[in-house]
């Protein structure tokens, strides 16, 4: 699906809703919402980062763990009357996260397309939505 034309929130259950990364980069410059990049240090080290982002990952590498921070650094992260909107690869880690930030009371958005956007037919990301593909702000070590 493309959503880059999405200028409000699209429903979901269980979280405020999902957002275009063109809108969630919106809201983070007007300061109306903190980026919260949800992927592991590995994968930012990796693959790229949002600067100014916050990195807090949702499941660690290597294993995948839970990461036992998360509620306290997310609510340290996000002040009281602010958005959060999450990035990760793909958009799934990320609508858990939101689903959890959500239920530790803060008004959670997920990034539709994440970081690298969908595989395409020979399982490569990064051509096919994503915020990267997208022009917006990344930078990589």
């Amino acid at each position: 699906m493309n959503f880059h034309n999405t200028s409000t929130a699209l429903p979901a259950t269980g979280y405020a809703g999902d957002v275009s990364p063109e809108l969630a980069w919106r809201w983070v410059q007007s300061g109306e919402a903190v980026l919260v990049d949800v992927r592991s240090d590995a994968e930012r080290e990796w693959v790229g980062f949002v600067p100014g982002a916050v990195p807090l990952a949702w499941k660690q590498w290597p294993g995948m763990a839970m990461n036992p921070s998360f509620d306290a650094a997310i609510q340290a992260a996000v002040s009281a009357g602010q958005k959060a909107v999450l990035l990760c690869r793909s958009g799934v880690r990320s609508i858990a996260a939101a689903k959890r930030a959500t239920e530790l009371g803060l008004e959670a958005y997920n990034i539709l397309e994440g970081f690298e956007g969908d595989a395409d037919a020979e399982g490569h990301r990064g051509l096919r939505g994503g915020w990267r593909q997208r022009g917006l702000p990344w930078r990589q070590n």
